[in-house]
């Protein structure tokens, strides 16, 4: 593993022994408040060297088949969640309510990603990347939380979809199938869609809720970046072409084209070019 052994690595009282066992409990919490504080007590811990990758101790340890989720929101079909005006305050509380759905769900995958892959040969930057993609999710989903509760509401109290984290699990059994459709086209889509939704909330005078999807955009291109870096790296490894690979897997793996608008600036300098994307759209450019 690059990097050398970590400093510590023995579990404190009632503490995960590994990073890999840390994302499992993680993964599991079904508070959201337990949730993101086990995610930042594991990149805490991860960061300042006192855990190692993967213990002999939780070499039986599988990630969940579903992370732990609390009582609400309900999960309903796509079509079922509520779509609003956003210049009322019931259409800003529910794109609040669904952005944060969709980082709660991003926690959620970061740590997936961490303890599904911890035995492969990865280097440790590797494991860097999605601890500190885990942790910019939660500190996200707190910020939303926050401003839900501006407006008197909060997270569990409308209803939501389950479809990020099925189309993630689609590539439980393949790292370069995750990274793929998870930051190369879940995440991807958000650089796309997050400029004109920063314009439209800004233009009914919210700056604040406008500021918090300014700092949700600039963290999701690193989030993008890091899946952009790895699955160039396995390519070169297995010396395979980037772009033709990732439009077989993405074809494989995920379900429908994929939607124009692009943001093509932002997408590049997160790593992926249109050559990755475009002959995926409906339009094939």
């Amino acid at each position: 593993m690059e990097g050398g052994e970590p400093k510590r690595d023995i579990a404190a009282a009632g503490q995960p022994a590994c990073l890999a066992s840390a994302a499992i409990a993680a993964l599991c919490a079904s508070g959201i408040d337990e949730k993101r504080r086990l995610t930042k007590q594991m990149a805490d811990r991860w960061e300042a060297r006192q855990l190692s990758l993967i213990s002999s101790r939780a070499s039986h340890l599988v990630p969940p088949q579903r992370p732990g989720r609390p009582v609400k929101p309900d999960l309903v079909p796509p079509h079922l969640v509520p779509r609003r005006s956003i210049r009322s305050e019931k259409g800003m509380i529910a794109l609040l309510h669904a952005i944060a759905h969709i980082e709660l769900n991003a926690i959620d995958l970061a740590l997936d990603i961490i303890a599904r892959f911890a035995r492969l040969s990865m280097p440790r930057s590797f494991y860097d990347g999605w601890v500190m993609v885990a942790r910019e999710e939660a500190r996200h989903f707190g910020l939303l939380n926050d401003r839900l509760a501006d407006f008197g509401a909060a997270y569990g109290d409308l209803p939501a979809h389950d479809g990020l984290w099925e189309a993630a699990q689609r590539t439980g059994h393949d790292l370069m199938a995750r990274l793929a459709v998870v930051p190369l086209v879940l995440e991807a889509r958000g650089l796309d869609i997050t400029p004109s939704l920063i314009r439209q909330v800004g233009e009914t005078g919210d700056t604040q809720t406008a500021e918090i999807f300014h700092i949700i955009y600039e963290d999701e291109k690193g989030h993008v970046a890091v899946g952009a870096k790895w699955f160039r790296f396995l390519c070169h490894k297995r010396g395979i072409e980037p772009a033709a690979e990732f439009q077989a897997l993405v074809r494989r793996h995920f379900r429908g084209p994929l939607k124009p608008p692009f943001n093509d600036l932002a997408r590049a300098k997160s790593g992926i070019t249109p050559g990755f994307y475009r002959a995926l759209s409906p339009s094939g450019n």
